[in-house]
């Protein structure tokens, strides 16, 4: 135990700099400006939008079940992950509080674009399960189908944490799960689903461009 609390211990003294101490306010900065922009994204679809439902090749085949643990509790637990990840591991913190703005920012001008209604046999949500309401706080909103956050998420912290297997494995496979509750508790259309993790994708070598000193603290 006290070599382990030794060795963070070191892994923080040897990586705070003024200049990682600067990206990372940056990235914080960042962040706050992509809550803001989702905020309002957010309001805008909650209050503004009426949308119609329409048919789907997946949604119109798949059984409704109610997977609300992977949704709700899943959402929670993938988060509280990566956060212990970037207390563990500080050098990918700051490029992936930007790279997170930057995924909230796109997909929040996604969101407001096109208006689908919630498909007719899309499961209720249990609003007395553990963790409902932070996950309504953080997460949850009204006809923000495209692209689904869930997977996207997931998949993108795959993709920043490539350089450790463990994780980048885990979070795929939790996108693999996401996308899965999503289709079956007809929480999001199947495109939805299907173009996250190339539009995630895009967004992350985007990030390396823009974001190119805090990506270089990964290597």
């Amino acid at each position: 135990m006290t070599a382990l609390i030794n060795n963070f211990y070191l892994r923080h003294k040897n990586f705070w700099t003024r200049h990682s101490f600067f990206l990372l306010l940056t990235g914080i900065a960042w962040f706050l400006f992509a809550i803001i922009i989702q905020h309002f994204a957010y309001l805008y679809i909650d209050n503004h939008v009426d949308g119609t439902a329409v048919g789907d090749i997946f949604l119109n085949n798949l059984p409704a079940l109610n997977l609300d643990f992977f949704i709700v509790q899943g959402a929670l637990i993938s988060t509280f992950l990566a956060i212990c990840l970037f207390i563990v591991k500080p050098k990918y913190i700051s490029f992936s509080l930007k790279t997170l703005a930057l995924f909230i920012v796109i997909r929040s001008f996604f969101i407001s674009l096109t208006h689908l209604g919630i498909n007719l046999h899309q499961i209720t949500l249990n609003t007395n399960s553990i963790g409902f309401s932070l996950y309504d706080f953080l997460y949850n909103a009204k006809n923000d189908f495209f692209f689904s956050g869930h997977v996207g998420a997931a998949y993108l912290f795959g993709l920043i944490f490539w350089r450790e297997t463990f994780f980048r494995y885990l979070f795929f496979a939790l996108a693999c799960i996401f996308g899965a509750s999503m289709l079956f508790a007809h929480m999001h259309y199947s495109i939805d689903v299907f173009a996250a993790p190339f539009i995630t994708y895009a967004i992350y070598v985007i990030a390396q461009k823009v974001f190119y000193h805090d990506y270089k603290l990964l290597n």
